[in-house]
């Protein structure tokens, strides 16, 4: 499944498909260009079907960049679990 991103309301993005070393890149920028322009972005991942190393990269650099600008980021719906436990493991750099 191609990755899909669609704007709900409010800087809240439901994301479905995969996450993946295919996906990444383009789903770093995507919301990387997003971080800029808003103040709070959340990413809705309860469509993800996979997130792979390279996925995950991606969305321990946009809590960096939302970190480090001191922006709102978050992620919500089934899977947070592991991102989150993942988050707690890294360091911010």
């Amino acid at each position: 499944m191609v990755l899909k991103i669609l704007s709900i309301k409010n800087g809240t993005f439901k994301v479905a498909g995969k996450i993946n070393a295919t996906t990444a890149p383009q789903f770093q920028s995507n919301f990387e260009s997003n971080l800029d322009s808003l103040n709070k972005l959340t990413l809705d991942i309860d469509e993800i079907t996979e997130v792979d190393a390279a996925g995950m990269k991606a969305l321990r650099a946009l809590y960096k960049k939302a970190f480090l600008e001191n922006k709102s980021f978050s992620i919500i719906g089934n899977g947070c679990k592991d991102i989150y436990d993942d988050f707690r493991g890294c360091e911010i750099t």
